[in-house]
């Protein structure tokens, strides 16, 4: 398995390393995995562009010093801060109608188990009116990951986003975000590695991630830099 680790330099490059692995392993068959922690911006869903009052949703976003980026996959807007985890684990696939639920089962096991090994007691699901809310969650304590999946004709991405720290940052910038989209928003829904338990640091999330993920399937590992885009 191709193992990407670390950061472009900018939100847009590093936004492309992801669709550059998913690319790759559609055209080699290798599957890829990456964990890393992205720029802080806040990144809103397809969905919330098309609300009335979007404009007002980037403002508040971007006053609290979180730029704006939009993504065309995933649920709602999500927050980083610079300590979350993102993941992406893209698996080559023959057949793009079959395994769906399987690889959301998958990823969501994958990550309770990683949490678990830091001392959080991960399980499925999450409170309610949670932050992008969906049906594949892990909680303890609180929300702490949602996990979405992007499938293409020769391969599919499992990715998710963890929340390790700053909880109370996120919570505070996302009210007046879900506010103007019109979606329901409890600040208190919002969990973190470290308030469950779990270390506040980004890095052992990102290695106990890969460990889950990869095991001891890794060929190769590259920079995340170095990737060509």
């Amino acid at each position: 398995m191709r193992v990407i680790r670390g950061r472009k330099s900018d939100r847009k490059a590093d936004r492309a390393v992801t669709a550059a692995m998913l690319s790759e392993t559609g055209e080699t068959g290798e599957p890829a995995f990456r964990a890393w922690t992205p720029h802080r911006q806040i990144a809103f869903g397809r969905r919330d562009t098309r609300a009335s009052r979007y404009d007002d949703a980037v403002a508040a976003a971007e006053s609290s010093g979180f730029p704006a980026l939009e993504r065309s996959v995933g649920g709602r807007a999500v927050a980083y801060t610079g300590t979350t985890v993102a993941f992406a684990h893209a698996i080559p696939l023959d057949d793009a109608r079959a395994g769906l639920d399987e690889r959301y089962e998958a990823g969501a096991t994958a990550v309770i188990r990683a949490l678990r090994t830091l001392g959080v007691p991960a399980r499925r699901g999450e409170p309610p009116n949670s932050y992008c809310p969906g049906d594949h969650s892990v909680q303890a304590g609180g929300k702490l990951c949602g996990i979405a999946q992007r499938v293409r004709k020769s391969s599919a991405l499992v990715s998710g986003v963890v929340i390790v720290t700053d909880r109370d940052e996120i919570a505070d910038v996302l009210v007046p975000i879900y506010e103007a989209i019109d979606v329901p928003f409890d600040p208190e829904s919002v969990g973190s590695v470290d308030t469950a338990g779990g270390p506040g640091d980004p890095d052992a999330v990102c290695q106990a991630l890969e460990d889950v993920f990869v095991g001891d399937a890794v060929t190769r590992i590259e920079a995340a830099s170095d990737v060509e885009l």
